[in-house]
């Protein structure tokens, strides 16, 4: 969605920047926290510390979980007009986050995890939490990580980004022309958060990496690749067999809440079946055009 989308007011022909009610959609998520007793930081966007990186957009609401408090909070959601339209296995191939909407409020992503921090999701937010602070949101004070966690959190969102212009300004903002202190700072939350992995890709160095499973992961994301690609990462990323067994297995399924995204309408079964065996062609042909394209550059 575009920075300045508005929705209109029923009855009354007035409109809503978008930023207001993403803004009104955080007050709304910190009311329900406190309400069920969940931990929440608001991350990106509308609470990210404007001085940052200056005059950036944001098109919906981000916020990370404690991982305990996800369930209870997924439930504490639903009861309050937020509907889930995209769960997290299905989310992106870091399975990272789900996707709710609201009537009024518009996007909402709910992280249990944010991609590249470890070693375990709870001692990464337990990290970011020591250290939180407050935002006023919608006129409501709202949890937010402190601002240096803050920089970390917004370029290891750049490093999955890809050639992605909005990345490639957060990180030339945030890292490329900051001081030598802010880097320090930045660095000792790499350590903090063993964020060591996805932080190479700002530096350059992530083919140093290529012996940890989740070396493909980010090398896919960094600089691209076919749908047999990511899913191959996805399976090696994943820990233990069972895990790995459930991800090749639901690599095989059709994405019914991503295609119904897409048509911006629940989808039928002939066109669930039509998106099944459509998708192994598009996948030989990804991987044709790959291979015709390396042989091109002549690579090995």
């Amino acid at each position: 969605m575009a920075a300045h989308e508005a929705t209109e007011t029923r009855g009354a022909g007035a409109t809503v920047p978008l930023e207001v009610r993403i803004g009104f959609a955080h007050a709304c998520l910190q009311w329900i926290a406190d309400r069920c007793g969940a931990d929440l930081l608001h991350i990106k966007g509308a609470a990210l510390d404007p001085t940052l990186v200056p005059g950036r957009g944001f098109s919906d609401a981000d916020v990370l979980a404690r991982p305990e408090h996800v369930r209870m909070l997924l439930d504490e959601l639903r009861h309050h007009g937020w509907e889930l339209i995209n769960s997290f296995a299905y989310g992106s191939s870091f399975e990272h986050s789900a996707t709710l909407r609201h009537s009024d409020f518009g996007l909402l992503d709910l992280h249990r995890i944010y991609p590249g921090t470890g070693p375990t999701p709870d001692r990464a937010f337990e990290a970011l939490w020591a250290e939180r602070t407050t935002t006023v949101l919608g006129g409501v004070d709202c949890t937010v990580p402190s601002r240096d966690a803050q920089a970390l959190l917004l370029l290891l969102h750049a490093a999955r980004a890809g050639s992605d212009p909005k990345a490639a300004n957060d990180v030339e903002w945030v890292w490329t022309t900051v001081d030598d202190a802010q880097r320090i700072r930045i660095l000792e939350w790499v350590d903090r958060l063993d964020a060591g992995l996805a932080f190479s890709v700002i530096t350059g160095t992530l083919d140093d990496h290529r012996d940890d499973p989740a070396y493909d992961l980010w090398r896919v994301a960094a600089r691209g690749g076919t749908r047999v690609d990511e899913w191959r990462a996805r399976v090696r990323a994943a820990q233990g067999l069972r895990a790995k067994l459930a991800v090749a297995s639901r690599s095989m399924l059709v994405n019914v809440e991503h295609l119904t995204i897409v048509r911006g309408r629940p989808v039928s079964r002939r066109e669930v079946a039509a998106e099944f065996f459509g998708r192994p062609v598009r996948g030989v042909r990804e991987q044709v055009a790959r291979r015709a394209r390396g042989i091109h550059r002549g690579d090995p």
